[in-house]
């Protein structure tokens, strides 16, 4: 990807990223949380797991706010100690009994849901994965059963907006489909 910003940082972009990468020395990981923003879901996002342990960075959109800060501790955790997440892929056990989904973040998301990650990646060289929860009921953003509303406030960051790494159509999967 080309340089997304030639721009010199101001003193609060100097210390954002000084706070940025003192969480990453103390913690191992940073997690920049937004909030949501009218119609717009609130979304959560690591900065500095590919800085610090070479795994993709990742994002959740539409979580209650204290539930994605922990979803992504655990991801960064994991993959950290060499657990890889592929997308396409979905893991039963970051929650009890609720599923995950992981895909591939399209480069053109990255401004507005990596924003701050750039302090440490001017480049925009990185690469990312978006953490996908079904609804309580098991249905993916995707599925036909799923409620009303429910693939705006989790819009997959694909290049398509669709699920690009599996078919969710193809083999067993939450909410009824097969």
């Amino acid at each position: 990807m080309a340089a997304v910003s030639t721009r010199t940082l101001t003193d609060d972009d100097i210390q954002l990223r000084d706070s940025l990468l003192a969480e990453l020395d103390n913690r191992g990981n940073a997690v920049v949380s937004v909030p949501p923003e009218g119609a717009e879901a609130g979304f959560c996002f690591t900065a500095g797991a590919w800085w610090k342990h070479r795994v993709p960075e990742a994002v959740v959109i539409g979580l209650p706010a204290e539930m994605g800060p922990v979803l992504l501790d655990a991801y960064v955790d994991r993959a950290a100690t060499g657990e890889r997440f592929v997308p396409g892929t979905v893991c039963d056990d970051f929650f009890d009994g609720v599923p995950v989904a992981f895909e591939r973040v399209s480069a053109e998301h990255y401004p507005q849901y990596f924003g701050s990650a750039f302090l440490l990646y001017p480049d925009g060289a990185f690469p990312a994965l978006q953490i996908i929860v079904p609804t309580p009921d098991g249905y993916w953003p995707w599925s036909a059963e799923a409620p009303a509303g429910f693939a705006e406030w989790q819009p997959l960051l694909t290049r398509s907006g669709k699920p690009e790494s599996r078919n969710p159509h193809s083999g067993p999967q939450a909410g009824g489909e097969s």
